[in-house]
């Protein structure tokens, strides 16, 4: 699946006798070094690279959401332990973390899935836990504790839908760093590696002919800028307010 098979029939088929060839009719965006469709290796880029951001963000979301309500509930040592390990990974550069998980095996994807989650998921703890807290607090689940709701309905009624807006904006901005970390990790070749079709790999593959074919180095490059700009304007949207009970019916 993926844009790449509407695009071309593969990504990775080569044609020496068509290498470097300038935009045109009979290929969209030009040839690259190997005769290899742009239009289609861009196809194939944005689809693995989106896939790889996406599945990353999804469990950095569950992951990050499930340790802040967990803290919050429990409160204690459960609390104190989650922040501890919070603080611990926070206290590296994320993108330290995924380079030292991708080099222990170079050109596999589940270190990159294990260094994007293991990054990502301390914003949503940061965010989730003390809202939580709040929420957890208020007279509206106190009540509904009284009344002997379980921890489902106050999931469900008092606390999902005050953060869910929140945590979408933050998904979009976790995925606008994974796509920005993949790429950064594939230009230095630390994360996947050719023949896979790549923004980073992409990048540097083009380098070497930036003069004499710069359609091969702008067409990746224009697509990760607009990638990301386009998923930090969803995460630039104003976050859902803290709790507030003026506006929370019991």
């Amino acid at each position: 699946m993926g844009l790449s098979p509407w695009l071309a029939p593969d990504p990775h088929a080569q044609n020496l006798g068509a290498t470097l060839q300038p935009p045109g009719a009979s290929a969209w965006l030009g040839t690259d070094h190997l005769g290899r469709s742009v239009v289609a290796r861009l196809g194939e880029a944005a689809r693995l690279s989106l896939g790889l951001a996406v599945v990353s963000a999804f469990f950095a979301v569950s992951l990050g959401t499930a340790l802040g309500l967990l803290a919050a509930w429990r409160g204690g040592w459960v609390d104190r332990l989650a922040s501890l390990l919070a603080d611990a990974v926070a206290a590296l550069p994320g993108l330290l973390w995924v380079l030292l998980l991708a080099a222990l095996a170079p050109g596999d994807k589940w270190p990159l899935y294990l260094g994007l989650v293991l990054t990502a998921w301390v914003e949503f703890f940061r965010y989730v836990r003390p809202t939580a807290n709040g929420l957890l607090a208020s007279p509206q689940v106190q009540s509904s504790r009284l009344l002997g709701f379980g921890a489902g309905y106050i999931l469900r009624r008092h606390l999902a839908p005050p953060m869910l807006g929140a945590l979408l904006t933050l998904a979009a901005y976790a995925v606008a760093n994974a796509v920005l970390a993949v790429a950064a990790l594939g230009f230095v070749g630390v994360g996947l590696r050719p023949p896979a079709a790549e923004l980073g790999i992409l990048m540097t593959e083009a380098l070497p002919y930036y003069e004499q074919a710069p359609w091969l180095l702008a067409a990746p490059v224009l697509l990760l800028l607009g990638v990301v700009l386009a998923l930090q304007a969803l995460s630039s949207e104003p976050r859902a307010r803290i709790f507030d009970p003026a506006r929370e019916n019991a």
